[in-house]
C-alpha cells in the first residue's frame, strides 16, 4: 500500500463514545496479513443464547467467508457466537485454498472460544486474488481470546479498516418497558461501494432479546433504506457483509411490531451508511440524490442511482460545475419511465429546469455558489406519479485514481 490518504474533510470531529453492549467482548491484533505495524484482525466474542441475522453481497463471484456465513445464518443460538475480521485480503476469488482458509480459522476460534464452528462468522476485506496466508491469523487467537473485552469497540472499528480514512461508528440507546435497550454498530467502506443485499462490512450489537426470524426481517428491511441507498463508484464487492447480533443480555424482549426499536436500529444503520460515503475514496462532497414523482418507489430507486452513479455527474460535482444537463442525461438513460416534459429539477432549494426546459428562476451564479457546498443536493420529480426515493453519494475526484492506481502495491 501507499501513504495513508489524509483523513476525509467529511469525516466526523471524532469517533463516537459508543456504549457497551452485554454480552458481547473484542479483541484486535497486528497478526501482518498485509499491513505492517497497525491491527489488522478483530475478534469479538458473543454469549450464548445471541441471536445472529445478516444480509450479504449477491455478486457471483463472492468469497469464501461469505458463502460460509450465508450457510450459517439462522443456526442455534444457544451456544453464542464468534466473529472474526481480517483486513488487508479479500480471500476472494482463491478457489478451494480459500475455503480452506475459512474452515482453518473457524475451527480456530472455535476451539479457542468454546463455541462450535457452525457459530463462528468471518469476514476478509482487501485485495481480491491472493492466497490469505491463515496462519498469521491463527497464531494470534491465543492472545485475541486473552484479552477479550467489552470496552474493545473502537479499537475493533480500527482494526477492520483498508483504504478508509477514519473508522466508523454509532449506537442509539431507547427505553422499552422502562429499561434501557442499546445497540451499537461499526462499519468499514471507502471504495468498491455499490450495494446489493448488504455493503462493505459492517457489524451491530444489541443486548435486546430477539426471535433470529424477528431479527433477520427487521435487518433485510432496513438495510433496503439504508445500505443499498449508497454508491461511491457503483461496484459491489465480492466481501460486502453485514452481521446483526442480539445477545438479550438488557433482558427485554423485542418484537416485530416495536417501532421504537425498528426506528432506533434504522438511524444507527444510515449513520453509518452515511459515514461511509463521507469517507468515499477521495470524497469532497456529500451528495443526496432525492426523486420524487416517479411511477412507483421502485422506478425512481433506479433513477436516483442512475444518477448517483454517473461519473459525469459526480466529476461536475467535484468540479462545483450545476451542470443540470447531466441529471436530464442520467434520468433518460436509467431505464425507468421518464416524460421529458414533465422531468422538473433542483440543486438545494434552486430550481434549474421546469418541466422539460430550463426554468425561469434558473440563476447560474447562485447556483455556482451553492456548488461550493460539502453538502450538496440534487432533487428531481419526474412528474409521473406518486413514488419516491433517496440515495447518497459523493464526487468523483483525482483521488479515487490515486488511491486506486496503487492499491495492490
Amino acid at each position: 500500500m501507499g501513504k495513508p490518504a489524509p483523513v476525509s474533510p467529511l469525516a466526523p470531529a471524532a469517533f463516537p463514545d459508543l456504549p457497551e453492549i452485554g454480552g458481547v467482548r473484542f479483541a484486535t491484533a497486528q497478526a501482518g496479513v498485509r499491513y505492517k505495524g497497525r491491527t489488522d484482525v478483530m475478534l469479538v466474542s458473543l454469549a450464548p443464547g445471541t441471536t445472529m441475522a445478516g444480509v450479504f453481497t449477491r455478486s457471483a463471484t463472492r468469497s469464501a467467508a461469505v458463502l460460509d456465513c450465508q450457510a450459517k445464518i439462522g443456526g442455534d443460538s444457544a451456544p453464542g457466537a464468534a466473529i472474526l475480521v481480517n483486513s488487508g485480503n479479500a480471500n476472494a476469488f482463491t478457489g478451494r485454498r480459500g475455503v480452506a482458509s475459512v474452515e482453518a480459522v473457524t475451527a480456530a476460534v472455535a476451539e479457542r472460544l468454546g463455541v462450535p464452528a457452525g457459530r463462528v462468522f468471518t469476514s476478509s476485506t482487501g485485495v481480491i486474488g491472493e492466497p490469505l496466508p491463515h496462519e498469521r491469523i491463527t497464531a494470534c487467537l491465543d492472545d485475541l481470546a486473552g484479552r477479550l473485552a467489552p470496552g474493545g469497540i473502537a479499537d475493533a472499528a480500527r482494526a477492520i479498516m483498508t483504504t478508509d480514512t477514519f473508522p466508523k461508528g454509532a449506537s442509539e440507546t431507547i427505553a422499552i418497558d422502562g429499561q434501557s435497550v442499546r445497540i451499537a454498530g461499526i462499519a468499514k467502506g471507502s471504495g468498491m461501494i455499490a450495494p446489493d443485499m448488504a455493503t462493505m462490512l459492517v457489524y451491530i450489537f444489541t443486548d435486546a432479546a430477539m426471535e433470529q426470524a424477528v431479527l433477520q426481517d427487521m435487518v433485510s428491511a432496513l438495510n433496503c433504506s439504508t445500505f443499498n441507498c449508497i454508491t461511491v463508484d457503483s461496484d459491489t464487492s465480492t466481501s460486502d457483509t453485514l452481521l446483526l447480533a442480539a445477545t438479550g443480555a438488557s433482558g427485554v424482549r423485542v418484537t416485530g411490531t416495536n417501532v421504537g426499536f425498528m426506528e432506533a436500529l434504522r438511524r444507527v444503520m444510515l449513520d453509518l451508511a452515511h459515514q461511509v460515503v463521507r469517507d468515499g475514496e477521495g470524497a469532497t462532497k456529500f451528495v443526496e440524490i432525492s426523486v420524487t414523482g416517479a411511477a412507483s418507489d421502485a422506478e425512481a430507486h433506479i433513477h436516483a442511482k442512475s444518477i448517483a452513479n454517473s461519473p459525469l455527474i459526480k466529476t461536475a460535482i467535484a468540479g462545483e460545475d450545476p451542470n443540470w444537463g447531466r441529471v436530464v442525461m442520467a434520468v433518460g438513460k436509467s431505464g425507468a419511465q421518464a416524460d421529458r416534459d414533465r422531468l422538473s429539477i433542483w440543486f438545494g432549494d434552486l430550481e434549474m429546469a421546469r418541466e422539460g426546459e430550463i426554468s425561469p428562476m434558473h440563476d447560474e451564479a447562485r447556483a455556482a455558489a451553492y456548488m461550493k457546498n460539502q453538502t450538496i443536493v440534487i432533487h428531481v420529480d419526474l412528474g409521473l406519479g406518486g413514488g419516491t426515493a433517496r440515495v447518497w453519494t459523493c464526487d468523483l475526484t483525482h483521488g479515487y485514481i490515486e488511491i486506486n492506481a496503487d492499491y495492490r502495491s
